[in-house]
């Protein structure tokens, strides 16, 4: 039961034009019994649109959001403007961007799981780093996926005795068929539960701005929440 330590999590890149770091945001771990070989994807944090390097108007005037999700020797990017554009999504080799990412990951030294509101209720006072890991799974296709996320939101009552998880972004796998490349499964969510088996999920998708009744336009947004089942675990990182 590992999971990563996020604060010092990144993936790299070797060229040197642009050796780019990014901060790993979440794993999507995808079991195919086909493959017979899970496949690990890790979602970095976005960014801005730049002109690298240069020296002056460093951010792109026409800007949009960036943010990269590695597989495998797979790169899905989705670059988010605020119309709503027909590269959103894109999938390519990694090698072909910045040459071959290097993993410099680090797992948590020492993880327990909360397995009650108390413990829950105690950590998250206590200001502690929390991780958590939803198993999904399709019973038609056979497969399966663990998305593992820091907490960055945790919502808790005391007078309900509850605790809700509110995090995103996460990548979210469409495991209702096979894809080809299997990375583009994949989907920008955020994630929300308050108990060990269901998950609610909201994707980013193009979605109508309506006014007065009427659909002005479309954008990129998360919408159409949806439910469903799942196990899901809460890990205290460190000292609990």
């Amino acid at each position: 039961m590992g999971c990563l330590d996020y604060g010092r999590s990144f993936i790299c890149n070797p060229s040197s034009a642009n050796a780019v770091r990014f901060w790993v945001e979440s794993r999507t771990t995808l079991i195919d019994p086909k493959a017979g070989t899970p496949t690990v994807y890790y979602q970095c944090a976005s960014c801005k649109s730049e002109n690298t390097f240069a020296k002056k108007d460093l951010f792109q005037q026409d800007n949009y959001d960036f943010l990269p999700i590695f597989g495998g020797d797979d790169l899905l990017v989705f670059r988010r403007r605020v119309w709503l554009n027909p590269n959103y999504r894109q999938v390519t080799k990694a090698q072909n961007v910045w040459g071959k990412q290097i993993l410099k990951l680090h797992e948590a030294p020492k993880v327990t799981e909360l397995t009650t509101w108390e413990q829950i209720r105690d950590a998250t006072a206590a200001a502690i780093p929390i991780v958590t890991q939803t198993e999904i799974a399709n019973g038609k296709t056979g497969l399966r996926a663990v998305i593992e996320c820091p907490t960055k939101t945790m919502n808790v009552s005391l007078d309900k005795k509850m605790y809700q998880v509110d995090t995103g972004p996460i990548a979210f796998p469409d495991l209702t068929k096979r894809y080809d490349p299997q990375i583009a499964c994949l989907s920008l969510a955020f994630i929300a539960f308050n108990a060990p088996d269901f998950a609610d999920f909201v994707l980013e998708q193009p979605t109508p701005v309506v006014q007065d009744d009427q659909e002005k336009c479309k954008v990129y947004h998360y919408s159409d929440p949806f439910s469903m089942p799942a196990k899901n675990r809460v890990l205290a990182l460190g000292k609990t």
